[in-house]
């Protein structure tokens, strides 16, 4: 198996990637349409934060061409709770509001725990067992990036491994770095950026990066986004990262 290598960033909208990522004078209504084709994909952030209309999701769609995917971060209302087994009724309000809108520009969902999230083998099981395989027809690809070092743990990995979900490897002083293959895909964050540093990363961690994300692609798909660091960096990292890799 060979997959495609899809780079991006968070989001589309900062106002200090006027100027440096997007041309000075580009209105900013145009700034996804923009994105999408100097990038491969982009990580949708506010769905963090809050539900869209299906007008939202149907216009991300129509601005960005063929060949183009959205990962699309979870509710938090879905993963910052004590009981992971009795969020039913967020997780199926979250696919609900539009998500199959997307159509083929629908990549993984990442479903993002706080770092105070400790793994509790029997109430994650449960969790897994709620997140849906297909919305409207559209198979639904799910991610899990948990942030404590309790989950660097071999049950971690084999629940992960049972129900086809990607282990969210998080290149970051804080977080644990788990690299298992425990899905038909793989899903990386790079949240090392300087500002120092033109393309964020230095040639040579790209080219190291580069080279891990080849190797994830000979199992499946694979999604990496420059993150957090020093975020005015992020898309001249991307860009310089998708020249190593290719647009697939």
């Amino acid at each position: 198996m060979s997959g495609q290598i899809y780079v991006g960033i968070g989001g589309w909208t900062f106002e200090p990637w006027r100027g440096t990522f997007y041309p000075k004078g580009l209105a900013q209504k145009k700034e996804l349409e923009f994105a999408s084709r100097a990038l491969t994909s982009i990580e949708i952030n506010g769905t963090y934060y809050s539900t869209f209309k299906p007008p939202s999701w149907t216009k991300w769609r129509d601005e960005t061409p063929d060949g183009f995917v959205f990962a699309v971060k979870a509710s938090r209302y879905c993963t910052n709770r004590r009981v992971l087994a009795e969020a039913k009724d967020s997780i199926g309000k979250f696919i609900d509001q539009g998500l199959s809108l997307l159509g083929d520009r629908l990549g993984p969902i990442n479903w993002q725990f706080m770092g105070t999230k400790k793994f509790d083998a029997e109430d994650f099981e449960k969790f897994l067992k709620l997140l849906p395989p297909k919305v409207d027809g559209i198979r639904l690809r799910h991610a899990l990036e948990v942030r404590s070092p309790t989950f660097q743990d071999k049950r971690f990995y084999e629940l992960a491994r049972k129900y086809n979900a990607a282990i969210v490897f998080a290149d970051d002083a804080e977080y644990p770095a788990i690299d298992e293959p425990t899905a038909d895909f793989s899903y990386a964050r790079l949240m090392r950026t300087q500002e120092n540093i033109e393309t964020g990363y230095s040639t040579a961690d790209l080219g190291r990066w580069a080279k891990r994300a080849k190797d994830w692609a000979k199992r499946g798909d694979v999604f990496v986004y420059f993150i957090s660091g020093a975020k005015v960096r992020a898309p001249a990292a991307a860009q310089a990262f998708i020249k190593k890799v290719g647009r697939g």
